[in-house]
């Protein structure tokens, strides 16, 4: 057992170093300033109150000094320099799946390190919400490279107490639990029937959120493989499927169109900005993609 420990424990190693030195690379190389641009805006502090001068913006006038002293003062406010980044990931059993050379999960944690790192550049704290059904694991916002690789050894081998996924839950406990306005990345595959739109909304109000769907190729369509037996990851629930069936291929696709549909509307109307990548996808080019955008 002890040795099989040891085992385990040099291969996670080995890939949490793997992934520092590819995700860090990119935040320092590539992502340089683009990721403090596109959150730059994310929160405004008390700095001083000061006499009105001709030019200010009359919102900003402070009525109880200006009545204290008979003359019109103004709060002047600046930019946080000290920011707090949250990820909240899904680990439900779907991320399992994979059909390319990475599963959801392996290429899900290394969009998460690099966002990660790309906030430290950025002097950010970084905290992580894990959730399935519940809320498996909360690591509270800190700063520092050994906080960012204990975030990275969680993500390669944490194992949820539940396969399936309530995103309502989890971010109803992400508006409660985090008090102070932040930014924020909800990544996920978005394979849930919960309906979660109010408590999106609520989030996005509160927080700059932003929302990744990670998905396998393989989601959006069928193969024409005849008879082949499939599990709900989530329920563990055994279907046959026919999938020589023209018919059945089209019905499955239209499906996943419409739900995808749905969730990209869902986003809008939250103000919610997203992205969709598949594990086939160079992610670099997606999160630029979002960072300019938001820029």
């Amino acid at each position: 057992m002890e040795d099989n420990k040891k085992v385990d424990t040099s291969e996670l190693l080995k890939k949490v170093c793997k992934i520092e030195i590819k995700t860090r690379g990119l935040s320092n190389n590539i992502f340089a300033g683009e990721y403090h641009t596109a959150f730059k805006g994310r929160g405004m502090q008390f700095a001083e109150v000061r006499e009105y001068m001709p030019g200010d913006d009359v919102r900003s006038i402070d009525w109880n000094v200006t009545a204290r002293y008979s003359k019109p003062f103004i709060k002047v406010f600046e930019e946080e320099r000290e920011m707090t980044l949250m990820l909240l990931v899904d680990v439900s059993g779907s991320d399992d799946f994979g059909t390319a050379e990475q599963t959801k999960r392996e290429y899900l944690t290394e969009v998460a390190a690099t966002i990660a790192f790309s906030a430290a550049t950025n002097n950010d704290k970084i905290g992580v919400i894990f959730f399935s059904d519940k809320i498996e694991k909360y690591i509270p916002p800190q700063k520092g490279k050994k906080h960012i690789l204990y975030i990275i050894r969680e993500l390669l081998s944490f194992q949820p107490t539940s396969r399936k996924t309530n995103i309502d839950f989890a971010l109803k406990y992400f508006t409660n639990m985090v008090k102070k306005r932040c930014s924020a990345f909800l990544i996920s595959d978005f394979i849930d029937d919960s309906n979660y739109s109010d408590s999106l909304l609520i989030a996005s109000k509160k927080h700059d959120l932003a929302a990744l769907q990670i998905f396998d190729p393989r989601e959006k369509e069928l193969p024409d493989a005849g008879l082949i037996k499939m599990k709900d990851a989530e329920t563990n629930e055994d279907m046959w499927v026919d999938t020589s069936s023209a018919s059945t291929r089209r019905v499955y696709e239209q499906y996943v169109k419409e739900r995808d549909e749905l969730l990209a509307q869902g986003f809008a109307k939250s103000g919610v900005d997203y992205i969709s990548i598949a594990t086939t996808d160079d992610y670099v080019k997606s999160l630029m993609k979002l960072f300019k955008k938001r820029a």
